[in-house]
């Protein structure tokens, strides 16, 4: 089978993970923070802060940022369910909007109809590696007042005007599981240029601490205990996860460089197929190619079928959130409530985008495209 995603991991990460073993300092510490560092000058901002999850990531971004009961947050109909489930998870309601089909990214246009007095914030998500329209985006906040956070998760790499995504915004959040471009096993990141918001976001990802362990280590007086401030979490991220994300991202640019060549491959071959129409990159724009997602023009499951049985992985592109059980029942939504989500549920697909790849796979995925219809 050639799998939909496959991490890219030798002897660099294997030596890598192997230091902080030596040393004896596990938890978070120096490689996280020189990792923190590098990520941060990598997407031109001031800080970034390491965390277990894109999802923890998220989670402690919307807190710092005074997420609460009684608060909405305007969030992609089409997305993974964690943008939504931060939110409701600090007792504030994800109030959806639709998506644009071709990007498979919020529809920035419909943002301003979902404003209400309770609204705000907005988290536009980069879905795929490409970058929301954050103009648009932008357009609709700075007219409400609304924080913006970036749902990152797959756009480490993923540049709009030459802004970095994780820029665009106030914050924004990465993922480094496997499934993304480099991955730390799992691991997240907050981004923003913001000093009180990344103090915030330092200090919940760590209990709420006044200082951090490693900080009060090294002290004059590591004996004595941090003060707590905000009712914070244990979000950390370890130095053996900080020592292997420090290689992956020394080879980041080389591989959504190879990533782009081989999309491009997928577009000229399958140029013809006329039931599938390929992912687009808006001139200037900096594709992070997370996946390769296409739409399928009817039939999407058996041609996810045929592929299977040819040795081919695939996936849905993600899901719509909405129609999900738990906020299907909670806000007693229908799938056409949000009709672009709905369809891009039931069409969207994955073929394999990833490093480990080799020429012959993409030949056998394209040849067994051509073969099915």
């Amino acid at each position: 089978m050639i799998p939909i995603s496959r991490p890219f991991l030798g002897d660099e990460e294997l030596e890598a993970v192997q230091e902080p073993l030596r040393s004896g300092w596990v938890v978070q510490g120096p490689y996280v923070a020189d990792f923190e560092a590098k990520v941060a000058a990598f997407c031109g901002v001031e800080h970034a802060v390491a965390t277990t999850s894109c999802t923890t990531a998220l989670h402690v971004a919307v807190s710092a940022l005074g997420l609460g009961p009684g608060d909405e947050v305007l969030v992609p109909a089409f997305t993974w369910v964690s943008t939504a489930n931060v939110v409701e998870q600090c007792g504030a309601r994800a109030v959806f909007v639709d998506v644009d089909l071709e990007s498979f990214n919020v529809d920035a246009g419909a943002l301003g109809d979902a404003v209400t007095d309770r609204t705000v914030g907005v988290i536009p998500v980069h879905l795929f590696g490409r970058a929301a329209d954050m103009p648009g985006v932008r357009a609709v906040a700075e007219r409400h007042g609304l924080w913006v956070l970036e749902d990152a998760a797959c756009a480490l790499g993923t540049r709009q005007g030459g802004v970095h995504a994780g820029a665009l915004g106030d914050a924004g959040c990465f993922s480094f599981h496997p499934r993304k471009s480099i991955t730390t096993g799992e691991g997240g990141m907050v981004t923003t240029a913001d000093d009180r918001l990344a103090r915030r976001v330092n200090s919940l990802r760590n209990h709420g601490a006044e200082i951090s362990e490693e900080a009060r280590h090294v002290a004059p007086k590591p004996y004595v205990l941090s003060d707590f401030n905000l009712l914070g979490f244990n979000y950390r991220m370890t130095d053996l996860q900080g020592a292997v994300g420090l290689v992956q991202l020394k080879k980041l640019d080389h591989y959504i460089d190879e990533r782009q060549r081989w999309a491009d491959y997928y577009r000229r071959e399958l140029a013809g197929l006329k039931w599938l129409r390929m992912p687009e990159v808006p001139a200037g724009w900096r594709h992070g190619w997370q996946s390769f997602v296409c739409t399928v023009q009817g039939g999407r499951n058996d041609v996810m079928e045929s592929l299977m049985q040819a040795g081919i992985n695939t996936r849905p592109g993600t899901h719509a959130v909405h129609m999900l059980r738990y906020y299907r029942e909670r806000f007693g939504l229908q799938p056409g409530d949000f009709p672009a989500a709905r369809d891009a549920d039931g069409q969207s697909m994955a073929i394999p985008l990833h490093n480990r790849m080799s020429e012959h796979d993409y030949g056998r995925v394209v040849r067994a495209l051509r073969e099915i219809r």
